[in-house]
């Protein structure tokens, strides 16, 4: 059985990941647990405060904490993404087709299709609501069993080997019969507490109902979804608080992005200019100018955290040979000699060193060269920041399916070593 440690740890991030399922929600979520820190929410409208101090600030699904003592830099960031592969609402959703009441769906990133077929879903994700001649934001989440996207019966099937997907036509929800049903937009507004007239936005996916569990005979595995990447989101979170209050010699900052499943180019992705803006304000606002902030970010270090392919025990042979990787087997050092990651020999030291000072092993991952391998913010991080980054991660399998699995003893050793790192 896992230590006392590790069992509090696998369970808060089942804790956090059932309270998370869109961006917007992590978000929330986060901003709740550092509030119970003393942080303070900032308005990037306004000017921000010109002593230290413990701030974040939110951009739709995005989020930057940071703790100020007295002074301004150089940084150690962690960095993460909040948004995971999924199945989202198009915008006239209303569908029928002989008979059944769908509604229409399309594939958010890089979603494991098969895997969301046959689950009960739930609706979540925000809204954007008329107030007077203004508009406010409403967060919606729908934990019923509302949606489900049906598979093909096997004799339906022209071989019995099942059917490729097409994202178009397959992977639309059915949620009722007859034709007496209200519109679906209309369902949700009602059910989020808001008039439909008023709501003139959304954005809303579907998540998977059945709760996270720790598993397994010894209790050794975590089976949820959206470990990727909320996995990070977690162990970053607690390493954020744990710097907290035993900081080193830099400013401590979480920043955790959405939209990295599609690319990151947005107004609050990696891509934008939300992270390299709050650190040059955060040097500003202590009275220093673009000669600091530069000298700042040139002294500074990033990790970039995101989960990581554990050697898979049934398909062994699409892992790179020599560089197997194993669940509980701690941290795992990402690197990519095309840049798909942004790992280089500097950044990896430091993580190295991190994780020597948390007194975790740490793996390494190098992807087949003859298969085509995932990336990160950590490339598009560096590029925008001009900072050493290093892509790092916990070792997981079924990436991008409805629903993954990790180890419990990794949610620990991954947040011990993303603290380290914090505090130098």
């Amino acid at each position: 059985m896992p230590s006392s440690a590790v069992a509090a740890s696998a369970a808060g991030l089942c804790e956090f990941i059932d309270a998370s399922p869109s961006p917007f929600h992590v978000c929330r979520t986060i901003a709740e647990a550092l509030e119970t820190d003393g942080f303070v929410r900032l308005d990037e409208t306004r000017a921000w405060p010109g002593t230290g101090g413990r701030y974040y600030i939110v951009r739709g699904g995005s989020l930057v904490a940071w703790a100020d003592p007295e002074q301004a830099g150089p940084f150690r960031v962690v960095g993460a993404h909040t948004d995971s592969p999924n199945l989202r609402v198009k915008q006239h959703p209303d569908l029928t087709v002989a008979g059944w009441q769908l509604v229409r769906l399309e594939p958010y990133g890089g979603a494991w299709l098969n895997s969301w077929l046959d689950r009960e879903l739930g609706i979540s994700g925000r809204l954007s609501v008329r107030e007077g001649t203004g508009l406010s934001e409403r967060l919606v989440r729908i934990d019923e069993p509302i949606l489900r996207v049906p598979q093909l019966a096997i004799h339906l099937s022209e071989d019995r080997r099942g059917v490729t997907l097409d994202p178009q036509r397959h992977v639309n929800a059915v949620w009722g019969v007859g034709s007496e049903r209200a519109a679906f937009l209309d369902f949700v507004a009602e059910a989020a507490g808001v008039d439909p007239r008023a709501v003139l936005g959304w954005e809303l996916m579907t998540h998977d109902l059945a709760p996270s569990r720790v598993i397994g005979a010894g209790r050794d595995l975590i089976s949820a979804p959206r470990l990727d990447n909320q996995g990070t989101c977690y162990a970053g979170l607690a390493a954020f608080r744990a710097a907290v209050e035993n900081p080193g010699d830099a400013v401590p900052v979480l920043a955790v992005f959405d939209h990295e499943e599609v690319g990151s180019q947005s107004d609050r992705g990696a891509q934008s200019e939300l992270l390299p803006t709050v650190l040059e304000r955060i040097v500003l606002a202590r009275g220093g100018g673009r000669a600091e902030f530069l000298a700042a970010v040139a002294g500074s270090v990033c990790a970039s955290g995101d989960m990581a392919h554990a050697t898979h025990p049934n398909y062994p042979e699409r892992h790179e040979p020599s560089h197997g990787i194993d669940i509980n087997g701690g941290p795992v050092l990402k690197v990519n000699q095309n840049l798909r990651y942004a790992t280089d020999a500097v950044g990896a030291g430091a993580f190295a060193l991190a994780c020597d000072r948390a007194g975790v092993p740490m793996q390494r991952y190098v992807h087949r060269a003859d298969l085509p391998c995932g990336s990160t913010i950590g490339p598009m991080t560096a590029a925008r920041t001009g900072m050493p980054t290093v892509d790092v991660g916990a070792p997981q399998l079924a990436m991008h399916s409805a629903r993954e699995m990790m180890g419990a003893a990794d949610v620990t050793a991954y947040a011990a070593a993303l603290a380290a790192f914090l505090a130098p």
